[in-house]
């Protein structure tokens, strides 16, 4: 990951930029989050129709779905062979709404079962051993149709301290944990003393830093508008006390602010459940629970924004489909990958199901999932057909996109 951004840095690139804070872009938004760790997807979206299933988990499977939509004890039921873990039961209406999908049996041709090569290879959007410069989200942003056009310091965002490796060569890309951190600090009146200075400083009519120094103090007026009232989800959106919620309703601000934001990611970790995973509950049902509380509430808060905003979300790798002699599951390949947005054509799991039966070619032993849809299709096709790139081959130099069929025909881009 590289090194956040400083406010210095921040504000020294925001000033050398050539462009208006309303020049910014007010287009479509992508939300990466990523689970680090390797999830257990095959506990998330479980094939409860598949006895197999069953069988290979006689300790962490989850039971069946009743006959009723309560979600207590078992899986709510999607299409009759998938059902979806209780705990995700938040993200359940906007499957219903036709909004929210699965893709399957997704992954890469990493075979190492490292954590750190995984993630690192996906973040760049490579093929295994094939090195390429940047991050994927990084190149999207230098090959997009706008790519000309001025960006604001905010159009990528990650909320942490540390920038992901998929936005490394981005034009511009900001660590922050708080739209707190991008304003004047001190007093009121120190505040005030200081953005009369800087007024008067980049008030003249000509000279190279007058346009982007006027831009960047309408920034920082924007800024400290938003911090100085407290911020109030729409709809009723209640986010979990975590960090993976306040990151979230961080975005959110940042989509309704309008100040360019174009991609934005967040991190939830915890995902390597070696042992005691839990079912019902434990380790992995917290997770889930922190997950989708922080997304429904997410979604909630979007309100009218829903058209503009689609997010992902993926993981390095899935687990074994055998649980262990820990009460745990080893790392596996393929897996579940997860998208919400009014773009996707939800309301169904994408992909064709590969099976829970052990292959003698899985390199990582009996009982991995088969991967039978390259990652970068994916992601390739949300560039494509939400984000409006029509330079994925600059994206992804090399690599031939699966045809997916993700995106819905509802909103015209």
């Amino acid at each position: 990951m590289s090194r956040p951004l400083s406010r210095r840095n921040f504000l020294r690139r925001f000033v050398m930029s050539n462009g208006e804070i309303a020049s910014a872009n007010k287009g479509n938004v992508m939300v990466c989050i990523f689970l680090r760790g390797g999830a257990d997807t095959l506990n998330m979206l479980a094939p409860y129709a598949d006895d197999r299933y069953y069988k290979a988990r006689p300790t962490l499977a989850i039971p069946k779905p009743k006959s009723t939509q309560t979600p207590d004890g078992c899986l709510l039921d999607l299409d009759g062979f998938y059902g979806l873990h209780p705990k995700l039961a938040p993200l359940h209406p906007i499957f219903l709404e036709n909004r929210l999908a699965f893709v399957q049996a997704v992954g890469s041709d990493n075979t190492s079962g490292s954590h750190f090569d995984a993630q690192d290879q996906m973040e760049h959007g490579e093929a295994y051993l094939k090195p390429m410069g940047g991050g994927w989200l990084g190149r999207h942003l230098h090959s997009g149709d706008h790519r000309d056009q001025t960006r604001s310091p905010l159009s990528a965002v990650a909320i942490g301290s540390v920038i992901p490796e998929s936005l490394r060569g981005a034009p511009s890309a900001s660590a922050i944990d708080a739209l707190d951190d991008i304003k004047l600090k001190g007093s009121e009146e120190t505040c005030c003393a200081l953005s009369k200075s800087l007024q008067c400083m980049y008030g003249a009519e000509i000279g190279i830093l007058n346009q982007p120094g006027q831009s960047t103090l309408k920034l920082l007026d924007r800024m400290h508008n938003l911090g100085t009232k407290p911020y109030n989800p729409s709809g009723g959106a209640e986010y979990p006390r975590t960090s993976f919620g306040k990151g979230l309703k961080e975005i959110a601000r940042l989509v309704k602010s309008e100040v360019g934001l174009e991609v934005a990611c967040v991190d939830l970790g915890g995902w390597d459940t070696h042992f005691v995973q839990g079912s019902l509950t434990g380790l992995h049902a917290d997770n889930l629970d922190y997950l989708a509380k922080g997304m429904a509430a997410f979604d909630k808060d979007l309100g009218n924004f829903r058209d503009r905003v689609t997010t992902l979300v993926m993981t390095e790798f899935g687990r074994r489909i055998y649980e262990n002699g820990s009460l745990g599951t080893d790392h596996g390949r393929g897996f579940a990958m997860m998208l919400i947005g009014n773009r996707i054509k939800g309301g169904q799991v994408h992909g064709r199901y590969p099976g829970l039966e052990s292959t003698q070619t899985d390199v990582l032993g009996p009982g991995g999932m088969s991967v039978r849809i390259d990652y970068r299709s994916i992601l390739a096709e949300v560039l494509t057909g939400v984000l409006g790139n029509r330079n994925i081959d600059k994206v992804f130099p090399g690599f031939e996109p699966q045809p997916l069929g993700l995106i819905s025909s509802r909103i015209t881009t």
